[in-house]
Formats: C-alpha cells, structure tokens, sequence
C-alpha cells in the first residue's frame, strides 16, 4: 500500500544524525528520499564498529533506510549545477551545513526560493545563524550541556551526566520533521514554501519540563534527583531480588493501589504521605519504606501485577530483552528486510502504515540511476563520474 507520502520528493543533503533522521520518518513513510552525500561520505558510516558485510555501520544503518544514495561534489559550480536540477522536480529540501555554506555556495534559502518559490527548506544546525551563539557547530552531547540538560540529570551523589541515548539529535530531528509537514500543509493554501529553521538548542531547551516551568513560576533551580522526581512522589525507582523496577503513582488513588498490592495499605493515610505534596515533603522516609517492601518482590512479574492493578510501573530492562520483547514485536517496533534489521517507525498510521521497503544501501549505489532519471545521458553521467563531481565510490 502506497505511504501517506506517496508521491513526496525530499532532497535530504544531511549528515551526521538530525538531519537524517527527520528524512528517514518522511521515507519510512512513502516519500522519495534522494541522499546526497559528499565525496567523503556521511561521516556515520565510519562510526562503528559494528559494520556489516557491506562495510556499512549500525549508526548509519539506523537512520538511512528507504532512500536512494549519491553524492555530489557541491563545493564545485558543476556539483551544485546538478543539485539544481534535482530540485526542479522536488518538494522539499533538507541540509545541515555550517551556516553561510549554503549562501557562500549562492543555493540559500533566499536564492532557491526565488528560483523554486513551492520548495520547502529545512536548515537543521546547531545555535542557528545568529545570536550570542549562531554559527557555532553543535553536537548532542555539547548541546545537551549548554543547554542545561546534563545539569537536570544524574543523582547527587555521581553529579551531572548526559542523557544516554542522542534526545537531542532525535528531537530536533522529530520537530524538522513536524515543521515539513506543517509548511507542506500551509503550501496547500498559499502555494509557497517556506524555510523551517530546526536547532538542536532549540530542541534541548524546549525538553526542560517540568524545569523550566518550576524555575518561572518559583524560581526554582532544578536539583539532581537520581531516578526520583522534584514534583512527584513515588516515581522511582526500587530494587527487587531480580531487576530493579520503576514505580510512578501520578495520583492518591494510585498511590492507595501500590501500597495495597504491597501489603502495607495504612501508608495511605499516613500523615506523611496521604498527597502528592505530602509524599514529595517526605520522600527520602516513603522511598525508604517502598524500597523495604519491593526488596524481596521478583522485579518484571511485581511489575506486571502493579500494571493489573492500575499502577504505572516498569522492570528496568535491557536493550536486547527490549529489542527480543513480545509487545516489541507486535508493537512492529523492529523491522526488518533484505538482512536488515532495526528499530520501526514509532508513527503508526491506519491506512498508510509505514513500511521499509529498501535497506541502507552502499555510497553512492543509485548516483548513476538518478542522474538518468533527472534527464542526464550515459555520456554526460560518464563525464560527471570521471571528473569527480558525481561519484559512486568514496573519494580518499
């Protein structure tokens, strides 16, 4: 069945994770994603090991399925002159360049909107291109500490460390992602693109809740709480005598349902812990209790049974257990195709489901076939090849 996107163009001239990503939810879900990579290559996919049998890395594998791969030498007149024409025919363009490179090279924003005035062009960067910061690269783990992040996370003991998996790559990615479709549907009305301006700061800052709002409504500065909450009590985490499980009870009814299925239902009107506010005032004392009565619990089955009663509750998994787990599986949150195998697209649609339908493929493997498709000869393609401005290997 055809994606939602079905007959989308998207020009996706990214590198590294952000940019890809967002270009990878558009394909996952029937757009035409042409990858233009440099004459080095995406840098990812040198990032391993792993690598498979191809030579190509987990971490571009991961987020350069369903689209089509050559690469061009942009910073040559000749290599942009090609660029332009894949743009005739496309709808959207994505890149993360260093601010400037796109102007410098005379493709910016304000030069393709006039030539192609229905283009919609999303810059994913770091800082963006002016302010205090503009212009500065970024990466996750940079962003994640100028932006506040490593600061909220941790436990008081250890101090400050960053989050463990690229959020803030992911989330810029995500909300390029939304601003696409979002300009796309604006399209609809004016029949103009527009330029969505994604950063990975932006992205970071827009993350601190329920940070942010605590320090504008009280000025409070955030404390590192380790796997406990400054607003909520209990959402912790507790040991058992298998894995470690994560307890939150949002509410006093569900507070009343843990300390049931614990075997200690006076907790409930206990002084101390009959409101949230209570329980937070006192959390060191309620942790301490709860941790004393989950100790000799079986971790993912207590889990499970505190779920049945109403409880929000999770056992601490692994990523294999996760990735091997039942509901992973009927959630179609691992796809696979071709010997490919990775995480699915978390965006389900009823009619459009998305699908992969082609495997990361080799550098370069689709430069000749496209150029065809985009009006080029066998000679013309032969002579871009030959003086390096398309290429279909790696240059060294």
């Amino acid at each position: 069945m055809p994606g939602a996107l079905e007959g989308l163009k998207v020009i996706d001239l990214s590198r590294v994770l952000g940019g890809p990503y967002c270009a990878q939810m558009l394909a996952d879900h029937g757009a035409e994603v042409i990858k233009v990579e440099p004459p080095q290559g995406d840098e990812t996919r040198l990032w391993g090991p792993p690598f498979d049998a191809e030579g190509i890395s987990a971490y571009f594998a991961g987020i350069n399925r369903n689209k089509r791969k050559i690469a061009l030498d942009l910073a040559k007149p000749e290599g942009r002159a090609v660029l332009l024409k894949l743009l005739e025919t496309a709808d959207v363009l994505i890149e993360n360049f260093k601010t400037g490179t796109m102007e410098k090279w005379g493709i910016g924003y304000d030069a393709l909107s006039a030539k192609y005035p229905r283009l919609v062009h999303a810059r994913v960067s770091g800082f963006g291109a002016d302010g205090p910061l503009g212009g500065f690269p970024g990466y996750d783990a940079m962003v994640q500490a100028s932006a506040g992040l490593v600061s909220v996370n941790g436990a008081p003991e250890a101090g400050p460390v960053r989050i463990g998996v690229p959020v803030v790559d992911l989330s810029t990615g995500m909300n390029a992602c939304m601003g696409i479709l979002m300009a796309l549907y604006e399209r609809n009305r004016s029949g103009k693109g527009q330029f969505i301006d994604a950063t990975l700061y932006d992205s970071a800052v827009a993350l601190h809740q329920p940070h942010a709002p605590n320090y504008f409504m009280a000025g409070l500065k955030p404390k590192l709480y380790g796997n406990s909450h400054g607003n909520l009590a209990p959402y912790a985490n507790f040991p058992t005598k298998g894995r470690n499980i994560v307890v939150g009870a949002g509410n006093d009814v569900q507070f009343r349902k843990l300390v049931q299925t614990l075997g200690k239902p006076e907790l409930a009107d206990d002084p101390r812990f009959r409101t949230n506010k209570d329980r937070v005032a006192h959390k060191s004392e309620l942790e301490a209790e709860l941790r004393a009565l989950t100790k000799d619990r079986d971790g993912e089955a207590f889990a499970n049974e505190l779920m049945k009663n109403g409880v929000p509750s999770g056992a601490v998994m692994e990523v294999p257990d996760v990735m091997e787990h039942p509901h992973t599986k009927h959630r179609n949150m691992v796809w696979e195709k071709d010997g490919y195998r990775n995480v699915g697209n978390p965006v389900k649609l009823s009619r459009t489901p998305p699908t992969p339908r082609s495997k990361p493929r080799t550098f370069g493997a689709d430069t000749k076939a496209v150029l065809a498709e985009h009006g080029y000869s066998p000679a013309e393609i032969d002579k871009l090849v030959a003086s390096g401005i398309a290429l279909t290997t790696i240059r060294k």
